[in-house]
């Protein structure tokens, strides 16, 4: 190595500097690995293998008792979405609308779209299998969250950390401790940087704000909704949600039916990819079936949560007392998560011909073309960027009840605490903003991926009594 100067040893200044840099190459690097590792294979094995034995032992409630889960879901909702919370907890809906607030994001459009991009048409499929074993994880992890929650004066307070203490006993707490740290840092990482800077880019594209206008108007709307605590997430969120899964679907719908009559040859091109012998590359997954099985069931995970454990704590909010009745939202949540807007999202990008992955550097990028293909003048690419606002938007207030519950657990609930996190978590969206937080993406993957670990060996300990619930629930 040459250094500058009269010798081969460099002088203080010039040494401090590379030291630094090389100690952040260092850093860098190992982040990547441990990321790698976390999710790697293993770890999507895992969630998938852990979904496939809940559904096994407790028979498949997904599937079974379906149309019963959406009757008293969905159409329930539509006669008394507000109803039956009190003035410290959530009402049924509220709890679901928070998870999805926080499930919900722009990983629903850029993500499938990075899933086809690198796996093909054939990643759809897997990522429909890898939903449908998940509404079984997430109605058992939720059930679990309501049968070992704690009333802190009144409010109900849930979540993984609860149910591996109260389930497992004292002994498993460094699980929890690890589940609770994992999930206040990544509700720094995915749930507010990462976000923030998304709404800034679509807000400077739509309105041409300046990222630090964004970020401080960000920072008092978020501070409006984090101090007013959870029922005023859930008031938040049980409006903003519906609104911004409508507008998103009935504009993907609108870009679908300009060209309806390739729906079905579409729909044939995505099974027929899944099972492709096809040759793509080299290696273990060197086939198209192979290279769809990753991308797809990967993609999944990410975008559904099943097992991730932060639904759990929105849902244990809940006013509602049975638990498998509240955890019927979740097999909802992962239907309108996947099937539906995930779904729209494929759709929407096959029917506009957008596959070339080199062509299109990032997911968004992708989609929006496919939107502008499909959808006349300037307004597809506008309504796409609108719905990743508000995508985004409620991935802050989802994710902000998420870590408040993960940080309130860590320190005991006590109220100058929350104080101190809720003012933190606002203040962030302003480097968020202004694009600090573009490598936040890997490092809150990071963390999501140490909140599976714990929650995923809970919920296989404690499966014996989430199947014994669920059967004694839907027995005749």
């Amino acid at each position: 190595m040459l250094f500058r100067g009269t010798g081969c040893v460099p002088g203080p200044g010039e040494g401090c500097v590379i030291i630094f840099e090389t100690a952040a190459a260092l850093l860098a690097r190992g982040e990547r690995a441990l990321n790698m590792l976390v999710w790697g294979p293993a770890t999507v094995a895992a969630l998938l293998g852990t979904g496939f034995y809940l559904s096994v032992r407790c028979g498949f409630p997904q599937l079974r008792h379906f149309g019963t889960m959406m009757k008293r879901t969905v159409f329930a909702a539509l006669s008394r979405r507000g109803g039956g919370g009190d003035h410290q907890n959530l009402s049924p809906f509220q709890a679901v609308a928070t998870a999805l607030a926080g499930t919900v994001g722009t990983g629903n459009i850029a993500g499938v779209a990075g899933a086809i991009l690198t796996g093909g048409p054939g990643a759809v499929f897997w990522m429909w299998v890898s939903a449908l074993l998940g509404m079984c994880t997430k109605f058992i992890e939720i059930a679990l969250a309501l049968r070992w929650r704690e009333n802190v004066s009144g409010s109900f307070r849930g979540g993984p950390m609860y149910y591996i203490t109260g389930g497992l006993g004292r002994r498993f707490r460094p699980l929890a401790l690890l589940f609770a740290i994992a999930g206040t840092c990544a509700s720094f990482g995915i749930g507010n940087l990462a976000q923030s800077s998304e709404i800034a880019g679509a807000a400077g594209a739509l309105f041409g704000l300046p990222p630090r206008f964004t970020g401080c108007a960000l920072a008092a709307l978020a501070g409006t909704v984090a101090f007013g605590g959870a029922r005023r997430v859930g008031r938040v969120t049980e409006w903003l949600v519906p609104l911004m899964a409508g507008l998103y679907i009935l504009a993907a719908l609108a870009a679908i039916a300009s060209r309806l009559s390739e729906v079905p040859v579409v729909l044939g091109t995505i099974v027929r990819e899944a099972f492709s012998l096809r040759a793509a590359g080299g290696g273990i997954f060197g086939t198209v079936m192979g290279r769809a099985l990753r991308a797809g069931l990967s993609r999944g995970v990410f975008s559904n949560e099943a097992g991730l454990g932060s639904a759990p704590i929105a849902h244990a909010a809940s006013s509602c007392t049975e638990p498998c009745e509240q955890a019927m939202w979740g097999v909802f949540e992962v239907f309108t998560d996947s099937f539906v807007i995930c779904t729209l999202t494929a759709l929407t990008l096959l029917l506009g011909g957008v596959t070339d992955a080199a062509a299109y550097p990032t997911g968004g990028e992708a989609v929006a073309a496919a939107f502008g293909r499909l959808l006349p003048g300037p307004f597809g690419p506008a309504i796409l960027r609108v719905c990743m606002l508000l995508f985004a938007l409620s991935s802050i207030f989802g994710w902000n009840f998420y870590g408040a519950r993960c940080w309130g657990w860590l320190w005991g609930e006590k109220p100058l605490a929350g104080l101190f996190y809720a003012l933190a978590f606002s203040l962030a969206c302003i480097p968020g903003a202004l694009g600090t937080g573009a490598r936040m993406w890997e490092i809150a993957d990071t963390f999501n991926g140490l909140m599976v670990l714990p929650n995923l060996a809970a919920l296989l300990l404690l499966s014996g009594e989430g199947a014994r619930m669920t059967k004694r629930y839907f027995s005749p």
